[in-house]
């Protein structure tokens, strides 16, 4: 089935770091490399893939596959300030997890950053017995929980199946986990002494609510649940587990009795359907042909349907959110619960489960502002046939530093490099990021103020929340290009490219944090 065929390919593309060859996606998938190419080029119209040459990349696009399943949940909306004012205060990294299966997924990271620090990502999956959150999950385990994991324990003792960990040195003892578990349901919290690699040690906490996750249409039921469990991660050059027990397990309760507080007080969330989401997908499969599998593409398309307000929907109103079919949207539905990307809920809805998270989103959640910006200003760069950059303000705000540079081939050329700093209000990326003025304008032009010979224009980039948060232009020589020519041909083209970057921007930074340096 297309839909099956092109989960895959998001998901090996997913567990290859975010970019593999098209050959390579052939041999991992046991698809026929012209099944991969249309899926490829599926993707690439959908803007979830880039294609360079002979290798798919992973675009910021993809990330609202995630987004849809963390709206919908909406515990990293309510409680991620709480984690990352914890991590601030203690100077440790904290992480937001949720179960998944036998494994525990994460939602949040709030990393500090320094030599030694977490490399997990919102979206990797960890077996529950290498981990601090894993033991307080399966206090609420069921037999056949239990039964899952010892088969999964039997065919996969080493972890082989979870790449976001090492693989073990030898097979867990058999009652190990089972006594973590005893011991978690009567301590209330629990601790990863190095489970996962020598060094990294974790204290945890359960968040409760009375439904379990927020919004996950399960029911009214009135006992509580772990909705999430919160995690203070260190290393054993800053404290050992014993340490993380001792001196910050009181903070981080008290920290968890806050984000319940949160969750017991948060109001219900606005329900605003999306509608016709899947319409365009016609005109792409008349415009591409037999490349464009339709069917895939308003399958991806099903899952945008869930999101805030949204977190468990019939299958009415999936099909009236998409605007396909009830019998095509059924279908979707269907194959996403056999994959374990959809799971049934009461009263005849679907909700998504933290298996969407694995459809791209990882190796993305910890991406930058110079690596969201660089393909679009290559393709600047081309139309234009001038260098362009990227820059944002440094700390003390009376410099702009270079994060991102496309050079054009010209005899006569700027050369500026990576990192390198500037006095803002000399350039016209500094200006774009000082003046008022140029918010009216929308742009700011220089003439040979830095250099003689030298002009400039540039436009502000604005993340989500619509705040200017970097700068990009484009150089040239005064005899290649009037003043007037830049206005009339330059600017176009790169407004043009800063609505690309902000869109990725958006995507990207909903629920991650964009480094911008």
């Amino acid at each position: 089935m297309p839909l099956v065929r092109g989960v895959t390919v998001l998901r090996e593309l997913t567990e290859a770091g975010g970019t593999a060859s098209l050959s390579g996606l052939e041999r991992a998938t046991g698809l026929a490399r012209s099944t991969v190419d249309r899926i490829a080029a599926t993707l690439a119209r959908m803007g979830y893939v880039r294609l360079d040459g002979r290798d798919a990349t992973l675009t910021p696009r993809v990330m609202e596959l995630g987004n849809a399943y963390l709206a919908a949940l909406r515990l990293p909306a309510l409680l991620s300030a709480r984690a990352d004012a914890l991590a601030d205060e203690l100077d440790e990294s904290v992480s937001l997890a949720v179960p998944d299966g036998d494994a525990i997924r994460f939602i949040h990271q709030a990393t500090r950053r320094r030599a030694l620090s977490l490399s997990f990502r919102i979206g990797d999956r960890l077996p529950a017995e290498r981990t601090a959150p894993g033991p307080l999950f399966a206090t609420e385990w069921t037999d056949e929980d239990w039964r899952v994991w010892h088969a999964r324990r039997a065919a996969d003792p080493l972890d082989g199946g979870f790449p976001a960990v090492p693989l073990r040195e030898e097979p867990l003892k058999s009652d190990e986990f089972e006594d973590r578990v005893k011991d978690a349901a009567r301590n209330g919290y629990a601790l990863d002494d190095q489970l996962i690699e020598p060094g990294l040690v974790a204290v945890s906490v359960p968040v409760r609510s009375e439904a379990g996750p927020v919004g996950d249409g399960h029911g009214s039921a009135p006992d509580t649940r772990i909705a999430c469990v919160a995690s203070v991660v260190s290393h054993t050059s800053r404290h050992t587990a014993e340490d993380l027990r001792r001196s910050l397990l009181p903070r981080l309760r008290e920290a968890v009795r806050a984000m319940e507080e949160d969750l017991r007080e948060a109001p219900p969330a606005p329900a605003q359907a999306p509608a016709d989401l899947a319409l365009w997908t016609g005109a792409s499969k008349q415009e591409l042909g037999r490349e464009f599998v339709e069917s895939l593409a308003r399958g991806l398309t099903v899952l945008t349907a869930f999101g805030e307000g949204r977190a468990a929907l019939t299958l009415t109103e999936v099909a009236k959110a998409t605007g396909l079919a009830r019998a095509t949207a059924r279908r979707a539905l269907i194959t996403y619960a056999h994959l374990g990307l959809v799971e049934q809920v009461p009263e005849g809805r679907f909700a998504l489960t933290p298996r969407v998270l694995s459809l791209g989103f990882p190796p993305l959640s910890r991406t930058t502002l110079s690596r969201i910006a660089t393909p679009h200003m290559t393709a600047l760069t081309a139309r234009i046939g001038e260098s362009t950059s990227l820059a944002v303000l440094t700390e003390a705000g009376d410099e702009i530093q270079y994060v991102a540079r496309v050079a054009a081939n010209h005899v006569t050329s700027v050369d500026i490099g990576v990192g390198t700093r500037l006095p803002a209000m000399s350039t016209s990326m500094g200006r774009v990021l000082l003046l008022e003025s140029v918010r009216t304008s929308g742009y700011a032009l220089l003439d040979e103020e830095l250099e003689h010979g030298l002009r400039s224009l540039a436009v502000p980039i604005r993340d989500h929340t619509g705040r200017v948060v970097a700068s990009l232009d484009t150089a040239t020589h005064v005899a290649r290009r009037t003043r007037e020519n830049c206005v009339t041909d330059l600017l176009p083209e790169l407004r043009r490219t800063a609505d690309e970057v902000e869109g990725d921007l958006k995507t990207a930074g909903r629920f991650t944090r964009i480094a911008l340096t």
